[in-house]
């Protein structure tokens, strides 16, 4: 029996604020262990590509078959080549290692606000910048608020930079990963690309363009890794849930709330991920939540929810 298109937004909205959620809080446990940023990151493209490269290979075989010139980066990607790199560039390889790199220095509890709370933001004036939509009262309302919360949380770590913290640094990263994700949703909107077939181009961007380089550079002691030092079974892990979990699963679930529900409108549906993975970071890693970051939490989880009740009181109308 087919599922109705509605039906089908809601399981996908559910699924990736649940992978959002495990994300966070794997991503800095995973920093205690022992792969670097871009080992995990290299994990999570070779999970995602064993996946997601044979099926884009069978997707594409009738037209093949048939002689037409179909995909780009030798048949690895079903898209154009200029839709791949852009793509690719934003949601296959930056964000992944741009938030690695972060969990390195600040607190799941930071990524719970920065990450998923800044998504509404950035994606608000990406739309508004390339494609046109207007920015509402309300909307700015609920935007000022995701400010308001990014400043009290970031805001602190930066002033501890001057008694040489590092925190500051993972918080800026988590922000341009944020941004990152924007850009390529927006990207999803822009040409309405199909979500399996978006997925799969992204991978086999970061595949061609990260993995090469990154074991060229190890080879040569020009990158640190700690590939060797590592278990098969954290190797295995990280490919397994970063890359068949966060890529090939939350990534398709994620575009088809892009599909049906706008990019906007899907990035505040997830307002519960910085509320559940900062409770996460609390009761899996121990973490603290002081006041700063429990009242930066609540403007950004606020903003997000102002968000998407004035979305759903537009559509009712």
């Amino acid at each position: 029996m087919a599922f109705s298109s509605q039906t089908v937004g809601r399981l996908a909205a559910v699924i990736t604020v649940l992978i959002w959620t495990s994300f966070i809080i794997v991503a800095r446990a995973s920093a205690s262990h022992v792969l670097l940023p871009l080992d995990i990151a290299c994990a999570r493209i070779i999970g995602a590509s064993s996946i997601l490269l044979p099926w884009a290979w069978w997707l594409m075989r009738a037209e093949r078959q048939s002689g037409q010139k179909v995909g780009s980066l030798l048949g690895l990607s079903p898209l154009p080549l200029r839709i791949t790199v852009q793509a690719g560039f934003f949601g296959g390889f930056l964000y992944a290692v741009l938030a690695y790199i972060g969990f390195f220095y600040a607190p799941a509890g930071h990524a719970s606000v920065l990450m998923p709370g800044s998504l509404p933001l950035w994606t608000t004036l990406l739309m508004w910048l390339f494609l046109r939509e207007q920015i509402g009262l309300n909307r700015a309302i609920g935007l000022l608020m995701i400010v308001c919360g990014d400043v009290l949380v970031g805001g602190m770590s930066l002033l501890k930079a001057f008694e040489g913290g590092e925190v500051w640094i993972g918080d800026v990263l988590f922000m341009t990963a944020a941004f990152c994700w924007s850009a390529y949703s927006v990207t999803v909107r822009r040409y309405g690309l199909d979500a399996v077939r978006a997925t799969m181009a992204i991978t086999a961007f970061a595949l061609v363009c990260f993995v090469p380089g990154y074991a060229v550079l190890v080879s040569l002691d020009v990158l640190p890794s700690h590939m060797a030092q590592a278990s098969w079974s954290e190797i295995v892990f990280q490919a397994v849930f970063q890359g068949v979990g966060s890529v090939v699963i939350s990534g398709i679930t994620f575009t088809q709330m892009i599909r049906a529900y706008g990019p906007v409108k899907s990035t505040m549906i997830t307002a519960l991920v910085p509320g559940l993975s900062a409770l996460g970071a609390v009761v899996f890693l121990g973490e603290p939540l002081s006041w700063n970051l429990w009242a930066g939490l609540a403007l950004v989880t606020g903003g997000i929810l102002f968000g998407v009740r004035q979305a759903l009181v537009k559509q009712s109308t």
